[in-house]
Formats: structure tokens, sequence, C-alpha cells
């Protein structure tokens, strides 16, 4: 499906130069002189290079329709995630660097949306947020709680979260897995 440069949103796949992309980031110009254009970080989803295109507004580029099969998490072993097909109990294996920072958070029997194209996965989407006991957290600083501020605090899986001052070791939080920041505390 063709689309205008203008179109383009962080997280589209798209196709450029015999290969699959995803917009990460997106800049709309509109300099004094000449006409607008689209700055578009891409990163390539079969090799993981990343790149910085300059689309005029006027110029379409292809967008990529990926196909998405549910699975679930069944176990790491090293530097490999086996998930589950969750219609006919395929297992799949994969390098968790196709998850990036992400790979962290999951948990064992975690629903995920699997994407493919042509048959292949090219990409792994968990939960946007997830439960995580806090195991260590730094003190309050007298004085601190006055001002919006945060402490560090890390999490059961090791991944480090800023918090507020009032939540501390042994409390469940709820964690956005992509931007890895705190919610809220758990129910």
């Amino acid at each position: 499906m063709k689309i205008n440069a203008v179109e383009i949103r962080p997280g589209n796949i798209l196709e450029y130069e015999g290969g699959i992309w995803r917009a990460v980031k997106i800049q709309h110009t509109q300099p004094g002189k000449g006409g607008a254009y689209m700055q578009v970080e891409m990163k390539n989803l079969i090799d993981g290079r990343k790149n910085n295109v300059r689309f005029r507004s006027a110029e379409s580029i292809e967008k990529v329709r990926l196909d998405t099969v549910d699975f679930q998490y069944l176990f790491r072993e090293g530097d490999t995630l086996t998930f589950m097909d969750k219609v006919n109990y395929e297992q799949i294996t994969l390098d968790a660097d196709i998850l990036g920072d992400a790979a962290a958070f999951l948990q064992d029997g975690m629903d995920v949306v699997m994407e493919l194209w042509e048959e292949r996965p090219i990409s792994v989407q968990l939960p946007d947020t997830i439960e995580a006991l806090i195991v260590e957290a730094d003190a309050v600083v007298k004085g601190q709680t006055a001002s919006s501020s945060y402490k560090p605090a890390i999490l059961e899986n090791g991944v480090r979260v800023m918090v507020p001052p009032h939540i501390g070791a042994g409390t469940r939080i709820v964690v956005d897995v992509y931007e890895q920041t705190y919610v809220r505390r758990a129910d």
C-alpha cells in the first residue's frame, strides 16, 4: 500500500531500497526556502542497520503490511528465546536481539504478538505494561519529597527504573515496557 511521506508515523513498516524498515523517529520540516520534507530515522528489520532518510512531502513510499500471530513466551536459553504458536502449538526460537531492551521484561507464559513478513518473524510485541517487583530502592533523602523528584530502583529482572520517593523495596509496580518507566503502583 503506497502512502505519502507526510503520513509516515513511528512504528510504520516501510519497504525502502529493497529492504524492510521500521520508522523509529520522524520530523516534519518546512524550511523557509524550498519544499517541505520528512526526516525519517529508520531501522532495518532484517540486519539491524539504521538509516536517516529525507523524503519530499509529495513523495510516496510503500507501507508493508505484516501478518500478526499470537504466540506465548516459553523460556530463554542463552541468547535465544523460545515461543509457541497459540493455535498449532509449533515452537520457534529467535535471537534475543529481535526484542532489544524489552527482552528483559519477558515473563514465562507471557502472551506476545509476533509480526511475520513472508512467513519470517520480524518483530515481537510485548504488552505495553507489565507488573514487576522492586527488589532494591534507594532511601529517601530528607526534604526530597517536597518536589516531584524520583529515585532509582532495581526490578526483579535487573532493570533500573526511576520511581517516586514513597515506593520502596518489596512493592509491586506497573512498568512501561518500551519506555522502561514507572507507571503506577500495582493493585
